[in-house]
């Protein structure tokens, strides 16, 4: 019988690197699978639809929650966010790790619909190497930018119902770490009830049979 996979949940700061660790994860590791989001926001130089995120408009993202096809969405920065349910599913049938990469709000839904899941929280080193990453990118204007920042001071209040924190200074570090806490993770007595339950069935099959 094939183990069900980890729901893995990423959150962080704008600039935080949140997105390459997911990508670089991806690359060096084929048990997981990345679960694509579906945005209204619109698509940044280099983005591609369909596998950095679902491009939609705002009225397919409203029937897609109408017709319960997310697994959970939230707004931000006058954008909408959701995840696509039946992928997610699919994907931890088969004992996939999926990757779920979202907004804090979601992220706290996903975990109240899976408590077994595993949040983690990527942020830089510092609240100004935030600013920095988001200045250089060149994609923003200043207001932009300072509207991103004022929801970062938001998202610290959420940051103490996640499991895991990941300060994100040296890239091939941060990944490296979040792929060991996912696999310990995997092995944790309470993700492994019916292997558990099958080495206690054994054991009483076992003393069974020395009495014959």
């Amino acid at each position: 019988m094939t183990k069900r996979g980890l729901l893995v949940v990423i959150s962080g700061f704008a600039g935080s690197g949140k997105g390459t660790i997911c990508k670089e994860l991806m690359r060096l590791h084929d048990q997981y699978a990345f679960s694509v989001s579906a945005t209204t926001r619109d698509k940044r130089p280099g983005e591609v639809d369909g596998k950095d995120y679902f491009f939609i408009t705002k009225e397919r993202f409203e029937e897609m929650i109408a017709n319960d096809e997310l697994l959970e969405y939230a707004q931000y920065v006058s954008n909408f966010y959701g995840t696509p349910r039946k992928y997610v599913e699919e994907q931890l049938k088969q004992g996939k790790d999926v990757i779920l990469e979202i907004e804090c709000q979601g992220a706290l839904h996903v975990k109240e619909i899976f408590p077994e899941a595993v949040l983690f929280f990527v942020m830089p080193p510092t609240v100004r190497e935030i600013y920095n990453r988001l200045k250089k990118r060149g994609t923003e204007t200043e207001e932009v930018i300072m509207k991103r920042m004022r929801r970062g001071q938001e998202e610290a209040e959420a940051i103490d119902r996640y499991d895991y924190l990941l300060v994100n200074d040296d890239l091939d570090e941060t990944v490296q770490l979040l792929h060991e806490t996912v696999c310990c993770a995997r092995n944790a007595v309470e993700r492994n009830a019916a292997f558990l339950s099958e080495i206690k069935s054994e054991f009483v099959s076992f003393f069974e049979e020395q009495k014959l």
